[in-house]
């Protein structure tokens, strides 16, 4: 790297690395990953620095804003990826993800058919996905062409309603995972 490649780098640092922090906080939402994406957009930067042009232009700007949006949406992305596999898992954690669907299947397999029947087709197919047939919660969203959030949220409403009709469990039979 050349002197003055080095001195352009060091005015693009002075610049624009605050609001490079903050374009990166806000899209990830977190101090120590925002700096890792301005770490990361800076390799970037001076990969190509010889593209870039006088640090106080617009064009600039445009590049620098371009270049640290990118760079943080991957970020956001590939954490996002790592936490949805990577769950933390102790024995507590799987004996209910083992039991979860079979409690679930017990508990509306033992309800009167009256109170089933003031479901409506699309809380009936929520059900029987999840219990009769066992999905996940990834599964029966997809099959609902609903979010995994959506099918968890609408069968938590079915669940309590199903509880006011009836009245309290006496076990924690109900309880979403």
């Amino acid at each position: 790297m050349t002197n003055a490649e080095a001195e352009k780098l060091r005015r693009l640092y002075d610049i624009y690395e605050q609001p490079m922090y903050r374009i990166a906080y806000a899209v990830l939402g977190d101090s120590q990953a925002a700096e890792d994406a301005v770490s990361e957009a800076f390799l970037r930067l001076i990969k190509h620095l010889r593209r870039v042009g006088e640090p106080d232009s617009q064009k600039t700007k445009k590049y620098i804003v371009k270049v640290i949006r990118s760079t943080s949406i991957e970020q956001y992305r590939k954490r996002r990826h790592f936490y949805e596999s990577e769950a933390p898992i102790d024995e507590e954690t799987m004996q209910i993800a083992d039991d979860s669907v079979d409690v679930e299947r017990e508990v509306f397999a033992n309800q009167p058919a009256e109170i089933l029947d003031c479901l409506t087709a699309e809380e009936r197919r929520i059900v029987e996905l999840r219990c009769g047939y066992g999905l996940s919660w990834r599964d029966t969203a997809e099959r609902l062409s609903i979010t995994e959030a959506a099918a968890r949220k609408r069968f938590e409403r079915i669940k309590k309603r199903l509880i006011s009709l009836k009245g309290e469990p006496d076990d924690e039979s109900f309880k979403i995972t």
